[in-house]
């Protein structure tokens, strides 16, 4: 037999569980929109992870990969936070701000100021794919990229 407060348990674990699920579902397609709000024919971006951060109250980590076709690019864009890239395949092009162009292979990664604005992300090759991973640090609340009005 079941007692109430074994059923009390129960029904909180069950709301607790519902609710993170729901933020996360939330989560994703918040990222899901920002990825598409681009436009850019050619990149997929895709939800990894996302958590809160108990050191840094108000903010989040997430982390998306980011897969390019050959010969394509992200449009220009910022981020609200601190962004750390990292290329998991192929090369990668990348330049904030007024920085000249940096051409990245798979294992290196490069680090993006908050709001500095991504001016240029692409894949340098016409005929192969690239990915990288990238760490947003992201603040409540805030989308984790908003591109550029052209």
């Amino acid at each position: 037999m079941t007692t109430r407060r074994e059923m009390m348990k129960a029904i909180l674990a069950g709301s607790t569980a519902f609710a993170a699920a729901s933020v996360f579902a939330s989560a994703q397609s918040e990222l899901a929109i920002a990825a598409e709000s681009g436009g850019d024919k050619g990149v997929t971006v895709t939800p990894v992870f996302e958590h809160a951060l108990a050191d840094f109250p108000g903010h989040k980590a997430v982390v998306v990969k980011v897969d390019y076709a050959p010969g394509t690019a992200s449009s220009a864009h910022h981020h609200p936070g601190s962004v750390f890239g990292y290329v998991l395949d192929g090369e990668i092009e990348s330049a904030n701000g007024s920085d000249a162009p940096v051409t990245y292979k798979r294992g290196q990664m490069w680090y993006e100021m908050p709001a500095s604005v991504h001016r240029v992300s692409r894949n340098a090759s016409a005929s192969k794919p690239a990915s990288l991973l990238a760490f947003l640090i992201v603040p409540d609340g805030q989308a984790p990229t908003t591109f550029e009005r052209t």
